[in-house]
C-alpha cells in the first residue's frame, strides 16, 4: 500500500531536473533504460519506488529495485544506470541529500542503548537494503507536503529528522551513522577523498595522504579500500577519466579559447605534461578509423574541428597515457 501512494506521489511532482520544493528532496523519473553514466554518488538516499537500477563501485556492483534503498555516505565515482524502465511504466526514484551535521545532531541526542553498537573498521561508502515499512511511511508523508505548502516549512525538516533516524537505526546504520562521526574511518577516508578530488590532477604519495587522513599507512590503505573499493591511485584515476569525459562531452558547447584557458588553468605535474605531449604526438599518426576504445564516443578526428581537436587533446593533460584507451572515436 505504501508503496503504491509513493508511486503515485512522485509521478505527480517528478521534474525534469529532479528538484522538489523541499531542500535536498529529489524525485527522478526515467522512461527508458540508460547507458551507464560516469557519475558522482553524493552522500544520500535514494529509495526506488518502480523500476531498478545499477551502480557500479570500483570492482562492486549494487542492483537494487522497487521497495530497496541504496545509502552513499561517500561521495564517490560511480558509473549507474535504470536498467528496467519504459514510458508505461518508467523508474521512479526518491532522493534525500544527508548531511553529516544532522546527523551528528541526532547522534548526540540519542539516548545510551538507542544505537546498536559499530562494528570495527570502516564500512563501505555505499550500500543497499530492503526498505522497512516504518522508512517508506516517513518518505511518503514527506512527499505529501509537496501537495500542503502551508505545512512544509514546519513539518519538512521533521519528517527528515525522522528518516534519518530510521537510517541510522536500520540495517545500513553504521554506513550512515559514520557520517556524523568526526573521528570515525569513514570521516579520515572522506577528508583523503576530498583531497584526491581537489588535487586530482598532482602526483601524490599515499603515505603524505594518510599522515593527512590521521591514520597510518596500513589502516588508511585498508580503511580507503573499504569505503571506495579501490586503491587511492585507482581512485585519482577514476577522477581523472570522470573530468575528461566531462570536458570532452561539453566540448561542442565550448570555445576554443575557453577549453584552452580552462585546461591552462587545470592543476598538473610535469610529469602529466610530459604524458600530454607525447599523447598528442602520437594523435598526430593515429590511423583515421582510431582504435577500438570502449568508453567514450567523440567525433573521427577527420572530420574534427580545431575547436575540438584542442579539446582532445586537453583531456589527455588530465588522463595519464594508459587511460587514453578510455575515448573512442566515433565515426
Amino acid at each position: 500500500m505504501r508503496l503504491e501512494e509513493l508511486r503515485t506521489l512522485l509521478a505527480r511532482h517528478a521534474r525534469p531536473d529532479w528538484t522538489t520544493a523541499i531542500d535536498g528532496v529529489l524525485i527522478s523519473r526515467v522512461d527508458r533504460p540508460d547507458p551507464p553514466e560516469p557519475s558522482t554518488s553524493g552522500t544520500v538516499l535514494a529509495v526506488i519506488a518502480q523500476g531498478a537500477k545499477r551502480l557500479a563501485l570500483g570492482d562492486r556492483v549494487y542492483e537494487y529495485g522497487a521497495g530497496q534503498y541504496l545509502v552513499a555516505s561517500v561521495d564517490l565515482p560511480v558509473t549507474g544506470q535504470f536498467t528496467r524502465a519504459d514510458a508505461d511504466r518508467p523508474a521512479l526514484g526518491f532522493g534525500l541529500t544527508l548531511e553529516p551535521s544532522a546527523v551528528a545532531e541526532l547522534l548526540l541526542q540519542a539516548g545510551p542503548g538507542d544505537i546498536p553498537r559499530t562494528g570495527a573498521g570502516a564500512p563501505s561508502g555505499i550500500a543497499v537494503s530492503d526498505a522497512p515499512p516504518a522508512l517508506l511511511d516517513a518518505v511518503v508523508r514527506m512527499l505529501r507536503l509537496l501537495d500542503e505548502p502551508r505545512d512544509r516549512a514546519v513539518l519538512a525538516p521533521l519528517v527528515k529528522r525522522e528518516i534519518l533516524w530510521r537510517l541510522i537505526t536500520g540495517e545500513q546504520g553504521a554506513t550512515v551513522r559514520q557520517l556524523g562521526l568526526a573521528d570515525s574511518g569513514l570521516s579520515h577516508v572522506s577528508r583523503a577523498v576530498r583531497w584526491i578530488r581537489e588535487h586530482y590532477a598532482e602526483p601524490f604519495r599515499v603515505e603524505d595522504v594518510a599522515r593527512m587522513s590521521g591514520m597510518s599507512v596500513s589502516a588508511f590503505y585498508r580503511n580507503f579500500q573499504a569505503v571506495t573499493a579501490m586503491s587511492p591511485i585507482q581512485f585519482q584515476k577514476q577522477i581523472r577519466l570522470q573530468e575528461a569525459r566531462l570536458l570532452l562531452t561539453t566540448s561542442r558547447a565550448t570555445s576554443p579559447e575557453s577549453v584552452s584557458a580552462s585546461a591552462t588553468t587545470t592543476r598538473r605535474s610535469s610529469a602529466a605534461n610530459t604524458a600530454a605531449s607525447s599523447a598528442c604526438r602520437r594523435a598526430r599518426t593515429r590511423p583515421a578509423c582510431g582504435a577500438p576504445y570502449a568508453s567514450l564516443r567523440v567525433p573521427c578526428p577527420e572530420r574534427t574541428c580545431t575547436k575540438e581537436r584542442i579539446v582532445q587533446e586537453r583531456a589527455r593533460i588530465v588522463l595519464p597515457s594508459d587511460q587514453v584507451r578510455a575515448i573512442q572515436w566515433d565515426h
